[in-house]
């Protein structure tokens, strides 16, 4: 059912973008190959809709916890959310994307009154999509057809020639962004030799496609394959180590040939326009790729250069630029290439503020050594038991899952080389690969162990050994949690149908594995049939976590049951203190 562009609808649209960027992120890393072949297209793209999305929630818990308990109006989110893409811009594609989403909201948030006589909804994403390419076009120093630009405007011509309601116009956008996605080879010869579409410009396409879902209620067609030919090249798209410049083929890249800006320098930036001006031509005299986004005194600022610190001074002179990031080209390949081999700390800088606070990483003297675990808990239980087991672990809250830039924070605070992610949730599997990603681009070397449980990450933990080496390590914990099957007591909230039948408000649920398995009326006498279930099949170890509120005597209880029931079971019992499961139960 098409869906009115309102509020509402603008967070569904993060969300659905979100969530296709985290399942298409390792493949548009795969064909990045201009303007640089490092291989980060995808995550950048992700970690810039992440913290759109993540202010645009933002914007709606501000409303419901206001006297009034409002809720935001279509200005109120189009306007956080191109904040939020301005402010987590992440390189060349996501400093674009940026641009994109705030000259949408320029036209959004004034509403129909500001295009045509009589506009509504559909007119006003048509001017929204055509404000979005124009923009992103003069943000760009040196435009270049066959990338994410032509693909933007491509968009703004398939809505313009749509006739019909938002939902009929945002299809049309998608399908004219598909297509001329599937022509980007046939304009950028680095594409063509390659044998890939444009990075940068499939990301766009999924997020466009994350539009057309939110205001028609159904998936638009997929997309086509990436590649252009069937030549074994999409996912070593990436150039290896001592390749910088060059695409799969060994061919140089148009503007990153062998010679080229050896640093991409990022940063925000307070100043007003007519600093900005002057900064966009002293940048472009140092450089390449220039891409200076934003407005109303905030400016996100990107570009390739060979000195990092003239374009830094540049930035000094023109306002106060903070959350300077530095990244070197060759050592990002390289890191991309060895992804699975020995790491070193690479050559990412994150420079002090001129407050003189230092970026996350500590500044650019951190020495990273070691091994470390870094866990996503749902109780200060957890977290105090994984801290005396010596892991770093990141709290959630409940409602707040964790961002990936919170993850990434704790690697970094976790200060070691060698870095095992164990996120302990399905829904969190794009959010820890993404800031996987990005804790590697700053030289860790990170594996994300695919825990769906805070029990698997218990049990991967107890098995953890940094005297051994990390590939051995990781395929221990792998394994340990892998061989933990897990279950989750919860009560439900209203009526519904599940996999177990209908259940009421007020019952308790058994969840096995993720599916309801259990609909019972009291707490302990339904973990007992989840205990059985379970065991049925096998089990030398039960571990409880009760969650905050839970007596003892409901474990005292369970501990007795598995004592007398199942033969040489062993039950172990940890207060994790998680606000929204009463029991979390792990079978090993």
């Amino acid at each position: 059912m098409p869906h009115t562009l309102d509020a509402d609808a603008v967070r569904t649209w993060c969300g659905l973008a979100l969530d296709a960027l985290g399942r298409a992120r390792a493949d548009i890393d795969a064909i990045n190959v201009y303007p640089v072949a490092d291989g980060d297209t995808g995550t950048n793209l992700y970690l810039t809709v992440e913290s759109a999305a993540r202010a645009v929630d933002a914007a709606f818990d501000g409303h419901a916890a206001s006297p009034a308990a409002s809720r935001p109006t279509l200005a109120d989110v189009v306007r956080a959310m191109a904040h939020g893409a301005l402010i987590g811009a992440q390189g060349n594609s996501g400093t674009i994307l940026a641009q994109l989403l705030r000259g949408m909201a320029d036209v959004l948030a004034d509403g129909p009154a500001q295009g045509s006589p009589g506009a509504d909804e559909a007119d006003g994403l048509r001017l929204a999509l055509r404000r979005a390419a124009d923009l992103a076009y003069l943000a760009v120093a040196h435009p270049v057809e066959g990338t994410v630009l032509t693909v933007a405007v491509a968009a703004a011509e398939g809505a313009e020639r749509a006739t019909g309601d938002a939902a009929t116009v945002a299809r049309a956008a998608y399908e004219g962004a598909r297509t001329a996605l599937q022509a980007t080879p046939g304009q950028l010869d680095v594409l063509a030799r390659a044998g890939v579409v444009d990075a940068g410009g499939y990301g766009l396409v999924t997020v466009l496609g994350g539009l057309a879902e939110a205001l028609s209620g159904e998936a638009p067609a997929a997309l086509a394959p990436v590649r252009t030919r069937d030549d074994g090249l999409t996912r070593d798209a990436v150039a290896p180590a001592g390749t910088h410049g060059q695409d799969p083929a060994g061919c140089p890249a148009d503007s990153a040939a062998d010679g080229g800006p050896a640093f991409e320098v990022i940063y925000l930036l307070e100043a007003g326009d007519m600093a900005v001006a002057a900064l966009r031509e002293r940048l472009d005299a140092l450089g390449d790729s220039l891409v200076i986004v934003g407005g109303d005194g905030l400016w996100n600022v990107h570009v390739h250069v060979d000195d990092a610190g003239a374009a830094v001074e540049a930035g000094i002179q023109a306002g106060r630029p903070y959350r300077i990031r530095i990244t070197h080209f060759d050592g990002a390949a390289a890191r991309k290439a060895g992804a699975d081999g020995p790491d070193r700390p690479g050559p990412v800088v994150v420079l002090p503020d001129q407050h003189g606070a230092k970026g996350p990483t500590g500044g650019p003297c951190t020495e990273r050594t070691g091994r470390a675990v870094v866990a996503v808990v749902p109780g200060d239980g957890l977290a105090a038991l994984c801290a005396e087991a010596g892991a770093t672990a990141v709290a959630t809250r409940p409602g707040e899952p964790p961002g990936s830039g919170e993850l990434v924070d704790a690697v970094r605070r976790a200060g070691a080389r060698e870095v095992v992610l164990l996120p302990n949730d399905t829904e969190l599997r794009h959010t820890a690969a993404a800031a996987a990603a990005q804790a590697r681009a700053e030289g860790v070397r990170v594996a994300v162990i695919p825990t769906r449980s805070a029990v698997q990450g218990i049990a991967a933990l107890a098995v953890h050994e940094p005297g051994r080496s990390f590939d051995e390590d990781v395929v221990a914990m792998t394994s340990a949690a892998g061989a933990t099957r897990y279950a989750e007591l919860a009560v439900a909230e209203r009526q519904s149908w599940t996999m177990a039948g209908v259940c009421q408000a007020g019952d308790v649920l058994g969840m096995i594995d993720g599916d309801v398995a259990v609909i019972g009326s009291e707490l302990a006498a339904t973990a007992e049939t989840v205990l059985d279930r379970m065991l049925a099949s096998g089990g030398e170890m039960v571990t409880l976590v009760l969650g905050a509120g839970l007596p003892d005597e409901v474990a005292e209880r369970l501990e007795r049951h598995v004592r007398e029931g199942h033969f040489a079971v062993d039950t172990v019992v940890y207060h994790g203190g998680q606000p929204t499961a009463p029991l979390i139960i792990g079978i090993e």
